[in-house]
């Protein structure tokens, strides 16, 4: 059984379904710890509903570095033994201070196709409103290993969806959320099973 650290900034939907999968025995791991830069967001919430160990360090106001912040982050996460971090909605630019020690240990799920819609400036709204401009034909989610590079580290699963014609960007996130909330759980449970192995950079799902 794997010990899980959700981080999240906002109301912690992704959070509410790796917290689902923990409590329903679909992964072979528990959701321990959520984390959040912002101490009054909706995911501490969820957490203290679930009864899980909800812990924040407000980044406004911070008084050191983000390296300096990210230090305290990794010896929160060393202290608790969490063996998987999972991004859900946590808007913060990682430091390799925290990345290096949980290099593919640490997941986020990203609203587009990677490689597609990814990189520094492209979260949330942005991105759907990136891809109806661009009149792309399908959007989707995709659940990556985190590494130094935004929005770069390899791929472990994507699940796609149509772009519609009459498609606004609050209607694309919509229905991307939804296929956000069937992947991310799988791909927690393929790694909790051991079946997630990186070579070079690219994932293999092992079966």
């Amino acid at each position: 059984m794997i010990k899980i650290a959700v981080f999240a900034s906002g109301g912690g939907s992704n959070l509410q379904t790796l917290l689902d999968a923990s409590e329903h025995g679909l992964i072979k791991g528990k959701v321990s710890l959520v984390f959040s830069n912002v101490p009054e967001c909706g995911a501490m919430e969820r957490a203290e509903n679930h009864r899980v160990e909800a812990i924040s360090i407000a980044s406004k106001g911070y008084p050191g570095t983000r390296e300096e912040y990210d230090q305290e982050v990794l010896q929160l996460c060393q202290a608790k033994k969490i063996d998987l971090i999972c991004l859900a909605g946590y808007m913060r630019i990682i430091t390799p201070v925290l990345i290096r020690p949980y290099l593919y240990k640490m997941m986020n799920i990203h609203p587009a196709l990677l490689p597609k819609f990814g990189g520094p400036g492209m979260y949330g709204h942005h991105v759907h409103e990136a891809v109806v401009k661009a009149k792309e034909k399908e959007s989707g989610a995709t659940v990556h290993f985190v590494t130094e590079g935004v929005d770069a580290g390899p791929v472990i699963l994507q699940g796609n969806v149509k772009v519609l014609p009459y498609d606004t960007p609050q209607t694309l996130a919509e229905r991307v959320l939804k296929v956000e909330h069937q992947i991310y759980p799988e791909a927690v449970k393929l790694y909790s099973e051991g079946k997630v192995k990186v070579s070079g950079d690219r994932v293999k799902i092992i079966q």
